[in-house]
């Protein structure tokens, strides 16, 4: 009879499964509704009638040495990711919204076992070749293969298989007893390669080597020209076969876009200033309040513009190697960090222009508050004795506050050196810390950015005064990239993108698995009461419980002082010639200098009759 029962089970359970809701849609929101019905016209902030036409060009810093935006080894040159399309491409104006791009649609049932892309039959790769789901099904397979290592065994638990049903639909199967959140964007979202032009030469053109021969892709621009650590330029291609799409109306505007290389930001802002190039987003606060006062300003050919960014502010900062043996007590982290002075930094060498970050979702509603409370408390009590009980009795670590009248404030270096005697870093006869084994307390700051200097060099002198060993050390862009990739550093200005709807690439971030190497994670920093967090966001069904565990995780990073965090800002700047127009209504979460703006034919012309450019 128990047999009999079984069976009639298995039968029951199989029929629900062939009962199952199967939801097809043009698109995939990982919360609520999509916001753009099925036909759409365009996205809203989108200029529909932008006129084609002109060139863009902006500035890189450092060197590029060759075309594969895959492989760790070298420097892959700007936009070199960008000729791959997804099947998904997102909204600029939703949180996790997708729209079909090359799929036309997608299908999976309410349970999210599965999903099924139907592929534009009309897509094509540049080369004039039709994309197909075997492509698909091969990019899939060689990011796992040959991609990096932390991306392809988070992946590959998640969907062990994908299949090509017909030359236009491809499937993709879930893992079963996995949170679903996130892994139809995450296969919505693979670039797709042509699997023709690898497997024309399979060892010369792997994913995880370095080559200067580009690959074939499908998107709107396509390789015009390089010179090796000077300049790379993409030409948009007449024959690009998603133009007519909705999700393309309004965009990919530019009949060129090229990208200068200078060795630094000083040499940049001078190319700038002869229009050698004529869009610069700046990103240092000296140049923003000092550097744009030439003639061009002055005769308004040039224009300065601060535009909103809504999106998450990255979680930069002083990142610190928790590999290292100085860092493994906490409270050396802590003195650490007092030895930075935000107010001073900002008054003095900054203009005033930022604002101090404190948490990983600063200004949004993932940041952690006050104590934790409801839902969230009862996340952090599941962690039991993995947690620290002060994250669930204190308010979240926040960054100290500095007098800002001069570099080191007196009354944090105290603290800080109470902490480093603690920690059982004694001062020696010399003024150097030691600790009972004889080994100097010595920090070394890694750094490939001129402009840093100013900001580093005081804390490192604060940490000086201290008794701390500390250096600075400014090394090329090579060494910088090997080092960083490597971690092989004490510490580096660096940091986590953010986002307002986050999943599976918290393994990589922050997962005990892939800590020892994944590059999305520069201190290294993992633990218990850290993946249980990243399990809870994964498997968030409602925001509600999306909001809950972040903020829990919020608390637990900031109490792990794994940084030191230094400022936002919370706009872009932007300066450029005076030839380009955007959108009226920019859309919060991208400033789409790239794929939204476009050439003013008339200003663009002016400017050239003038004289002031060329």
């Amino acid at each position: 009879m128990l047999l009999v029962a079984g069976i009639v089970l298995l039968a029951l359970v199989g029929l629900a499964r062939a009962e199952e809701t199967i939801i097809k849609s043009h698109g995939f929101s990982e919360f609520g509704d999509l916001k753009y019905p099925a036909g759409f016209a365009h996205f809203d902030y989108v200029n529909p009638d932008a006129p084609k036409g002109g060139e863009l060009s902006y500035a890189a810093i450092g060197t590029f040495d060759n075309l594969n935006p895959f492989t760790r080894k070298g420097r892959a040159a700007a936009r070199s990711a960008d000729q791959y399309e997804s099947l998904l491409t997102p909204s600029y104006d939703e949180p996790a919204s997708y729209y079909g791009l090359v799929a036309e649609s997608l299908e999976y049932p309410e349970s999210q076992d599965w999903v099924i892309f139907n592929i534009r039959p009309e897509a094509r790769f540049s080369d004039g070749t039709p994309i197909t789901a075997e492509d698909v099904v091969f990019s899939h397979e060689l990011l796992l293969e040959q991609g990096l290592k932390s991306y392809a065994e988070a992946v590959r638990k998640r969907i062990p298989k994908a299949e090509a049903l017909d030359d236009h639909r491809v499937k993709f199967h879930f893992a079963p007893d996995i949170p679903r959140r996130a892994l139809i964007t995450q296969v919505g979202g693979t670039p797709i390669f042509s699997k023709a032009w690898f497997m024309a030469d399979p060892e010369k053109r792997r994913l995880d080597e370095p080559r200067l021969e580009q690959g074939i892709g499908s998107a709107p621009y396509v390789l015009d020209s390089f010179d090796i650590n000077r300049r790379i330029t993409y030409r948009r291609n007449p024959d690009y076969w998603g133009a007519h799409l909705n999700v393309n109306v309004g965009r990919n505007n530019y009949d060129s876009i090229r990208i200068e290389y200078y060795t630094d930001t000083i040499a940049a802002m001078e190319g700038f200033k002869a229009g050698n190039y004529t869009l610069r987003q700046e990103n240092n606060s000296k140049s923003w309040a000092t550097a744009y006062d030439f003639p061009a300003i002055e005769k308004g050919h040039v224009v300065k513009a601060e535009l909103l960014d809504g999106d998450v502010p990255s979680a930069s900062g002083f990142v610190i190697n928790m590999d290292r043996p100085q860092f493994q007590d906490i409270r050396v982290r802590a003195a650490v960090q007092l030895a930075f002075n935000f107010e001073w930094t900002n008054d003095s060498l900054q203009y005033g222009l930022f604002q101090q970050r404190h948490s990983f979702w600063q200004g949004t509603p993932l940041e952690a508050t006050g104590l934790p409370q409801g839902r969230e408390r009862e996340v952090l009590e599941a962690l039991g004795d993995a947690l620290d009980p002060a994250v669930l009795s204190e308010e979240p670590v926040s960054a100290h506050s500095s007098s800002p009248d001069r570099q080191n404030d007196r009354k944090n270096l105290r603290r800080a050196m109470k902490l480093l005697d603690e920690a059982g870093w004694a001062v020696g006869s010399d003024g150097i810390r030691r600790n009972a084994a004889g080994e100097t307390l010595r920090i070394e700051f890694l750094s490939d950015e001129p402009t840093l200097d100013r900001i580093i060099q005081p804390f490192v002198d604060n940490l000086k005064v201290m008794g701390i060993d500390a250096r600075y050390n400014r090394v090329d862009d090579a060494q910088f990239t090997l080092r960083r990739r490597d971690r092989d550093f004490d510490m580096i200005m660096g940091g986590y993108p953010m986002s307002l709807q986050p999943s599976t690439g918290l393994y990589q971030q922050f997962g005990s698995e892939a800590a020892a190497y994944s590059v999305f994670n520069p201190s290294g920093v993992h633990g218990p009461d850290i993946e249980p967090l990243i399990d809870g966001i994964v498997a968030a069904s409602t925001t509600e419980e999306l909001q809950a565990n972040v903020r829990a995780l919020d608390r637990v990073l900031r109490a792990k002082r794994i940084m030191v965090p230094t400022w936002y800002l919370g706009k872009y700047w932007v300066a450029y010639w005076d030839k380009y127009s955007y959108p009226e209504n920019l859309p919060p979460y991208a400033l789409g200098v790239e794929d939204l703006w476009w050439i003013d034919s008339d200003r663009a012309a002016a400017l050239k009759s003038s004289g002031a450019l060329r």
